[in-house]
């Protein structure tokens, strides 16, 4: 029997009403955003000169960015594992690591380890080389004992920092990864004579991973923005330069307004390819 057309009117009306709800407005409104930015960079000089000298940082922020995760993933792939471990060294040492890291201020973190910790690594290494010199292993030794602090530059160190700040906070995420499959799964594993480590690379990291790649996309997004950190070691990424660019002009507005926009460009774009990833995920489940 044919509905009313009362009733067909009113399902269209609660049909329209329903869309316009689900509109994803604020996407509208960043591509607003975007459509202003591109119209003042292009008609207004400062702006064009702005975003024109700026732009040369870009490369700088999304390598250090990704060399940077890249570390971080293995450290803390490494510190997660640890934190499951029940090897009582191995289990303090990753929770030592771990809440070092994220009960310090990230800014004063990447000042402490590029300025004291990187340094003293290499005053270690300088250790070693004589250690090694002394005992006849010369070949090896020399080599050591040239590696100086000026063989670092601050790119390297603030690489260095990132990786390890943010390695701390992967752990707890590929921990909870590894928690979320059931423990049936290491049973059935090793019943079928696998090892430990042969039933965690084989059949639970797998799985884990892949319950946490959202999670480890949206913390490559916040890498990307945190890495204008390293901007107080004069690594010329688009927030260093931006500063060099207003210090040396006055122009504040076009500086940081260009460097926002930059900014918000890159992680529109990450995000938007992390929804994408979880969506997927989803259909395959």
């Amino acid at each position: 029997m044919d509905n009313p057309p009362s009733l067909k009117l009113e399902i269209k009306d609660t049909e329209s009403k329903k869309t316009l709800k689900d509109q994803p407005w604020w996407f509208f409104a960043i591509i607003l955003i975007f459509v202003w930015a591109a119209y003042i960079f292009y008609s207004r000089e400062n702006y064009n000169e702005a975003f024109n000298f700026i732009k040369a940082g870009i490369g700088v922020t999304i390598k250090t960015a990704l060399v940077s995760y890249a570390f971080a993933l293995v450290f803390g792939l490494l510190a997660g594992l640890g934190r499951i471990s029940k090897n009582l060294f191995f289990n303090n040492l990753s929770r030592l690591y771990v809440e070092l890291i994220r009960g310090i201020p990230m800014l004063v973190l990447i000042f402490f380890i590029a300025l004291v910790g990187v340094p003293m690594l290499v005053d270690g290494v300088n250790a070693l080389g004589v250690w090694l010199t002394e005992v006849g292993l010369e070949f090896l030794g020399k080599p050591l004992n040239a590696f100086g602090n000026k063989s670092l530059t601050m790119n390297t160190r603030a690489i260095v920092a990132l990786s390890v700040t943010y390695g701390a906070f992967l752990a707890e995420i590929f921990r909870a990864g590894i928690q979320s499959i059931g423990r049936g799964q290491m049973e059935a594993a090793r019943s079928l004579g696998m090892s430990y480590g042969q039933a965690m690379r084989h059949i639970i990291l797998p799985q884990a991973v892949r319950n946490v790649l959202p999670a480890l996309g949206n913390d490559f997004v916040a890498m990307v923005k945190d890495s204008s950190l390293v901007s107080v070691l004069a690594v010329r990424d688009i927030t260093q330069v931006s500063r060099l660019y207003a210090g040396s002009t006055f122009r504040f507005r076009e500086a940081y307004v260009t460097v926002s926009v930059m900014y918000l460009s890159i992680t529109v774009v990450l995000s938007l390819l992390v929804q994408v990833m979880e969506r997927r995920l989803r259909n395959n489940d």
